[in-house]
């Protein structure tokens, strides 16, 4: 009998009056907002502007939504469109059933579509990004918590997770799958964010070595969970696409850092340049304005040149003629 275990909620929804709170939802919501918080820092010590993180996850989030419910729904049809399923449960995406690898693939559609209004390069964007994402997953899977869901295998070990009786799930205690992957992810934002400021990436290797860490955990993780998946070559079709993408991701860095070493000095030319992205354009033409007629005042003070001596005193045209000739000889006055 397994003495100390991890108890599973009863329920995943809290009733706030005529308001449900899914667990779920909830933490994804929140993964959200700490991936956006923690990349905006990190774009504006890169030299980016404050929002424009947020604002290129306008895109990039509802793009992400749709592409993690759509491979979830694809890889895992059986449970939406075979004989006693109701289509319509592939749409309440609150009822838990997100990819990250459809989820990481669609919202970098979005992200890029955000990056061409600003004006900026997706890799420096995502690489900004990478940490946050990893710790909104982190986050994220405990909504798997909230819905006693993507448990492994049964075990009795004191860190084991509790399953009570529902529907496609027996009652006992489990390998707690989501805990496993959740600390796995928080270990993977630390790598990023340690390597980042270590080895200067830059150009996307941030966000590769992101992409690379978390499938190197996701593949063994996998490995141990019981819940119903497609098989291909005796592994799990997760396992695969995490292998596939972890070698793209390593070779990614590789010929990155070899194509485009370095880092980029300049992640959004409107943040260097004001005038670019609507400047105080006011107030850098009053500063002329300013230059120029302390300019004019100048040129109006400084003494006229005469061709001689400008300390020299002015001539008097009066005592002039009446100076004597400089021969000595008085000049005669003009009776006419």
């Amino acid at each position: 009998m397994n003495l100390a275990f991890i108890p599973s909620p009863s329920t995943g929804v809290i009733e706030l009056g005529p308001i449900p709170l899914r667990g779920y939802a909830f933490c994804i919501i929140i993964g959200v907002f700490v991936a956006v918080w923690f990349g905006n820092k990190r774009w504006v010590a890169r030299g980016g502007k404050a929002g424009t993180v947020a604002d290129i996850a306008v895109w990039a989030v509802p793009f992400g939504l749709v592409g993690g419910r759509l491979y979830h729904v694809i890889t895992d049809y059986q449970l939406y469109f075979s004989d006693g399923e109701d289509w319509v449960d592939a749409f309440k995406i609150w009822e838990g059933g997100l990819g990250i690898w459809g989820a990481i693939a669609l919202g970098a559609v979005g992200a890029w579509i955000g990056c061409r209004r600003r004006g900026i390069p997706l890799p420096a964007w995502a690489d900004a990004l990478a940490p946050g994402i990893a710790f909104a997953q982190a986050i994220g899977r405990w909504g798997n918590w909230f819905n006693q869901e993507l448990y492994g295998k049964p075990t009795d070990l004191p860190w084991a997770l509790k399953i009570s009786e529902g529907t496609n799930r027996v009652a006992g205690t489990y390998h707690p799958t989501f805990l496993y992957e959740s600390l796995w992810c928080v270990g993977v934002a630390l790598l990023v964010i340690w390597a980042d400021r270590r080895f200067k990436l830059g150009h996307g290797r941030a966000f590769a070595l992101y992409v690379a860490a978390y499938c190197a955990g996701r593949g063994w993780i996998e490995y141990m969970r019981v819940d119903e998946a497609h098989h291909v070559l005796g592994l799990r079709l997760n396992v695969w696409t995490a292998i596939i993408v972890f070698v793209l991701a390593v070779t990614y860095i590789v010929i990155s850092a070899k194509v485009r070493p370095g880092r980029e000095e300049i992640v959004e030319p409107a943040a260097v340049d004001p005038a670019e992205d609507g400047g105080d354009i006011a107030t850098d033409a009053s500063a002329k304005d300013e230059a120029d007629a302390q300019a004019k005042t100048d040129e109006a003070d400084a003494p006229a040149k005469t061709g001689g001596d400008t300390d020299a005193p002015e001539k008097d045209p009066v005592a002039e003629e009446q100076t004597p000739e400089a021969d000595g000889t008085p000049q005669k006055a003009d009776k006419s």
